[in-house]
């Protein structure tokens, strides 16, 4: 059975404290610092999958709030669970397509953006769909702060060399980029590896990384 499609899942997410309800989103813009403990530095995962990465990154950051957005509810689910597991103050989530995410963040709200093994739309109408378009490059620069960084990591190299070719179409410039991050002992140390990170290289697939700030 696909994750995207167990059953009930949307029923537990709408029920979890966890997960910013989708009938509020529209207010949240400007907001988001009341959805935590604290006031401090918000990083956002576009595309979160079942939340290895974030919740390892909010257990080992208490000093910034996370936020992870996820399309797939049965895919958010697993993310949900691992919360339950091991509650965190500092991490929260949202189901949601990315493509609303200026409606939801407001301008120079967030301070970091990561895209993770983001799915490769390989269709060329598809593009404009892709994380790393210049089309979603925009509503990047609309949400983040002055200073704001957008870190990507794939295995995919088309979809990398796709990413890095938008870029000249864009505000963004990358400060960092690699073709081969685990072998790149300054940019792979403090690494935390996401479960298709932990796949794909396991099997020997070198891993693509930018990171990205303004021009």
């Amino acid at each position: 059975m696909r994750l995207r499609n167990i059953a009930g899942s949307r029923e537990v997410i709408a029920e979890s404290k966890f997960v910013i309800p989708e009938d509020i989103l529209d207010q949240c813009p400007g907001t988001w610092q009341e959805k935590f403990e604290k006031k401090q530095p918000l990083y956002i995962e576009i595309g979160m999958g079942k939340g290895k990465f974030i919740h390892t990154m909010a257990k080992e950051h208490p000093e910034i709030n996370f936020v992870g957005i996820e399309k797939f509810s049965s895919v958010l689910l697993r993310a949900i669970q691992k919360m339950e597991q091991e509650e965190l103050p500092n991490l929260r989530f949202i189901r949601m397509d990315a493509e609303e995410i200026t409606k939801v963040f407001a301008k120079g709200e967030v301070d970091r953006i990561y895209l993770n093994f983001s799915d490769p739309w390989p269709k060329d109408r598809h593009a404009k769909r892709r994380l790393p378009s210049k089309e979603f490059l925009k509503r990047y620069d609309e949400i983040l702060v002055e200073g704001g960084q957008i870190e990507f990591k794939t295995d995919n190299r088309d979809l990398f060399d796709f990413a890095v070719e938008e870029l000249p179409e864009s505000v963004f410039e990358a400060k960092v980029l690699t073709y081969d991050l685990h072998n790149d002992a300054v940019l792979s140390e403090g690494n935390i590896m996401t479960e298709y990170e932990e796949k794909f290289s396991a099997i020997g697939n070198p891993i693509c990384k930018y990171i990205l700030v303004r021009k």
